[in-house]
């Protein structure tokens, strides 16, 4: 008898996932268009580099630029796919960058796997040139299945409690987050959608082009347009949150 896979240890298990294509969800396209969009590409990190796969776009569209990839789990995987390779717990440590020293900081599908939110943006924000890009990829708690999920009292598929996304995000909440925290510290280049449950990808692609927030996986391109002095750390304790924040202290 075949064993059954235990809840969250493996991802698009529903019958109609069949029908996906299930590179969609990472954007690819996406991350190329956007990237491709940028000049003067001389520093790029990407946290949770993963197989180096967003790390080799950038390298064919901008191949001078610096590439330093940030992964503490599969490291391996990336050598000879990045010039630096740290091994880095972005929830905990600092960046291996100095102040204002990237042009580009990517991360695609990693910031649902976190908590320390705060910190992370805050790592982000020293780190970025004034001017700087932070362009990354994220599931949509309000993708167009998951609102046809809740009132049918089912649970997004992208936040189950036994999987490893802990942080939901959404458009509308995660530019009141950009805005609560840093005031006028980033501007909102692009926004862009990517998969579209439960269609193949013929339909998936316009319909997440023509409606990004309904869409599986979100997209944000920010630049960074002012200097930044500390306050994503400050924010927990300025908002008073009964939620310890590691803030670097």
């Amino acid at each position: 008898m075949k064993e059954q896979a235990l809840p969250g240890s493996v991802g698009g298990q529903h019958a109609l996932g069949g029908f996906i294509d299930h590179t969609e969800t990472y954007g690819p396209h996406i991350i190329e268009e956007l990237v491709k969009s940028l000049q003067n590409v001389e520093t790029v990190a990407e946290l949770g580099a993963g197989s180096g796969r967003d790390l080799q776009i950038v390298r064919r569209l901008h191949p001078d630029a610096k590439l330093i990839a940030i992964e503490s789990i599969y490291a391996s995987w990336l050598e000879g796919k990045a010039d630096v390779i740290e091994a880095v717990n972005i929830e905990r440590d600092r960046l291996p960058l100095a102040d204002e020293e990237a042009d580009l900081i990517l991360a695609n599908q990693v910031l649902e796997h976190t908590k320390e939110v705060f910190w992370i943006f805050h790592e982000i924000s020293r780190s970025l040139k004034i001017g700087g890009h932070f362009l990354f990829g994220v599931p949509n708690i309000c993708s167009l299945h998951n609102r046809i999920l809740l009132p049918l009292g089912v649970q997004p598929t992208q936040h189950k409690i036994c999987s490893a996304h802990v942080r939901p995000f959404s458009k509308a909440d995660t530019v009141k987050f950009l805005n609560s925290c840093f005031p006028g510290g980033y501007e909102l280049v692009a926004f862009r959608g990517s998969q579209f449950y439960p269609f193949p990808r013929a339909l998936a692609r316009p319909l997440a082009n023509a409606f990004p927030t309904l869409a599986f996986t979100i997209f944000f391109m920010l630049r960074k347009v002012r200097s930044y002095n500390g306050e994503f750390a400050a924010y927990p304790q300025r908002a008073r949150l009964e939620t310890n924040f590691w803030t670097g202290q």
